[in-house]
């Protein structure tokens, strides 16, 4: 695996991995948990809402960033049916606060239980202390679905703050 600066060739791939891998929250988890309406007010485009969001997370000069895991065998054969896109990792710095924030996760399904979101977030974590950030938040769900992720962020160090959101139809 290779971990890699974003280019604007990426975003199609992203995007669609974005997609792909918050479906079943959306579909399965989301929609079901908080009912039609809600659902519909609050994330029913929610496809459309990745595809306006995913091409605004790379700027470096608004201190946003953006790097790629490309897969790969580790002989150098290029033609593993590993190889293609793994994951990418988004995340901002805020230089005045020396904090850095973790806004997008994504590992595609092949590679997931393979580390590749630990060696995303370390690389992120790398890029934001070398800007001078101290600290880092990374926000996830508190249902089933997010449980990897919340394990992951658990095995790197970070800290659970509870919070609770609460939908209602009026």
């Amino acid at each position: 695996m290779r971990i890699r600066a974003f280019t604007p060739r990426d975003l199609t791939a992203l995007t669609d991995l974005t997609i792909e891998t918050f479906r079943p929250f959306y579909e399965a988890s989301f929609c079901p948990l908080i009912g039609e309406t809600v659902f519909a007010n609050q994330h029913g485009d929610w496809r459309d809402d990745y595809r306006r969001e995913v091409p605004r997370l790379h700027a470096p000069e608004r201190h946003l960033y953006v790097a790629v895991a490309e897969a790969g065998d580790d002989n150098g054969d290029d033609n593993d049916d590993g190889d293609g896109l793994a994951g990418y990792v988004a995340w901002s710095v805020d230089p005045d606060r020396r904090s850095g924030s973790i806004s997008h996760l994504a590992v595609s399904a092949p590679h997931r239980r393979h580390h590749v979101g630990t060696a995303l977030c370390e690389h992120a974590f790398a890029h934001m202390r070398s800007l001078g950030a101290e600290v880092v938040e990374i926000g996830t769900g508190g249902d089933p679905f997010h449980a990897p992720a919340r394990a992951l962020y658990e095995r790197l160090g970070c800290t659970a703050r509870p919070t609770a959101v609460y939908y209602r139809q009026l």
